[in-house]
């Protein structure tokens, strides 16, 4: 282990410095694209060097403190190396996670979307079990939400909303969890207590760095302010605060209502066009409009990436992985660890 760490962050340190070097020669600030990139890159490479460096660090320094331990006979300090040795283990497993991130913004803050689809009432209320569990999810893992956008169901749940998920690797975290996702359960609106399948979608984009440029033409755009229909504040329900923008010639639509100010929702629901149309522009320039319609189909039966099932018994499935895990309440409150890690190897 030792040795294939030294390894990877050597040949991480020597690429960074070659970058460092070529964005130290003048000419290439004339090519704006290609300097933010190579930015982008190093800061990428310096995430990922830095916390192997540590780990290795800490590696050395435990095998210094069981060679004295050994040589001295000190065998009080048994216990402590072995659970210094664990807590090493448990970090490189991190690092090894992190190690599976090769997309230029896995990086990223992310935006989270989750749409109800097919089952009326029962697929609203599966969006704010969703939201709760992505919530969660953010929660365990250090990062920082905000819902910037919701649209509240008609009887109860909600049929739309908006996150912004800030943390490290939030984005290529969550982009594993794109797709459809269905529940099977007793429904608690169904006066028979019918089983229902209900669905939502989930889209992920990253957070767009303010140094990558989206060209947007104001006149493509058109501004529409309403009053917020989530909970907020009295001001922000008696004011028409909140702001939805949409680009005309792509149709993409973004919106946030989360704050009192409208300026302010407007700014913020420029940086999720903007975000959505970076997403938009990559695919038709890398032509993977075909990879990225497979998580964009029809919200409905078939079409789902994993089955979440309450009865007749317990199991969390993802169709993509085989991955199953039998505890749905571990699951939803934000247990979806072995899923994204089980989906970020099948593309490696």
């Amino acid at each position: 282990m030792k040795g294939g760490v030294v390894f990877d962050v050597d040949t991480l340190i020597e690429e960074r410095r070659k970058l460092e070097n070529a964005l130290s020669v003048p000419s290439i600030w004339e090519d704006r694209e290609r300097a933010n990139h190579t930015t982008r890159e190093i800061k990428r490479l310096k995430a990922t060097i830095e916390p192997w460096t540590e780990a290795k660090r800490e590696v050395d320094e435990l095998a210094e403190l069981y060679a004295m331990a050994v040589e001295e006979g000190e065998e009080e300090l048994e216990d402590e190396i072995v659970q210094s040795l664990k807590k090493i283990k448990e970090k490189i497993t991190s690092l090894e996670r992190l190690s599976l991130f090769k997309g230029e913004h896995d990086g990223s803050n992310a935006y989270l979307t989750i749409h109800s689809g097919a089952g009326g009432t029962e697929a609203c209320d599966w969006v704010s079990m969703l939201l709760r569990m992505y919530l969660r999810w953010a929660e365990r893992n250090d990062c920082k939400t905000d819902i910037v956008d919701i649209l509240p169901g008609d009887e109860a749940g909600i049929k739309s909303v908006t996150v912004s998920i800030q943390g490290a690797f939030a984005y290529g975290y969550l982009k594993t969890e794109i797709g459809i996702h269905r529940l099977v359960r007793i429904s608690p609106f169904d006066s028979n207590k019918r089983r229902h399948t209900s669905f939502a979608s989930v889209y992920c984009t990253p957070e767009v760095d303010d140094d990558i440029v989206v060209d947007i033409d104001p006149k493509d755009l058109r501004i529409d302010t309403y009053r917020s229909q989530g909970a907020g504040g009295q001001h922000v329900n008696k004011t028409d605060s909140a702001v939805r923008i949409t680009h005309l010639p792509t149709g993409i639509v973004a919106q946030c209502q989360n704050e009192r100010s409208q300026f302010k929702n407007k700014d913020s629901a420029m940086k999720i066009l903007r975000s959505k149309l970076f997403e938009h522009y990559r695919d038709e320039r890398d032509r993977e409009r075909a990879a990225q319609e497979k998580t964009k189909k029809g919200i409905s039966w078939g079409n789902q990436i994993r089955s979440y099932v309450f009865q007749p018994y317990t199991m969390v499935k993802d169709l993509r992985t085989n991955v199953e895990i039998g505890n749905v309440s571990a699951v939803m409150d934000g247990g979806i660890e072995p899923f994204i890690d089980a989906a970020l190897k099948m593309d490696v």
